[in-house]
């Protein structure tokens, strides 16, 4: 469903800290690697979880379905959240 140049990335949950004074996380990066599997770069994929140093929502894992759109899972609002490329209204 995404791009040809997403195949073989990686997207990775970050859940987000809850102990830290400025909070990290609560997004999805995009991890690329080149032809021997190692990482040629980081980029984030979704974000908007944390706003202003408050939390709305903290991504816990991220799943691809056959149809190639992505089931995220927030522990914060109980929720999945299913994201695809394109046009499809699906």
């Amino acid at each position: 469903m995404f791009p040809a140049d997403y195949k073989g990335d990686a997207i990775i949950a970050q859940h987000g800290s809850w102990n830290r004074t400025s909070p990290v996380g609560y997004q999805l990066m995009r991890v690329t690697f080149d032809d021997n599997h190692q990482v040629t770069g980081q980029d984030v994929f979704i974000d908007g979880w944390l706003q202003n140093g408050e939390a709305w929502g903290r991504p816990t894992d991220v799943l691809q379905l056959s149809d190639g759109s992505l089931l995220i899972s927030d522990d914060y609002n109980d929720v999945i959240y299913r994201v695809s490329y394109g046009d499809d209204k699906a």
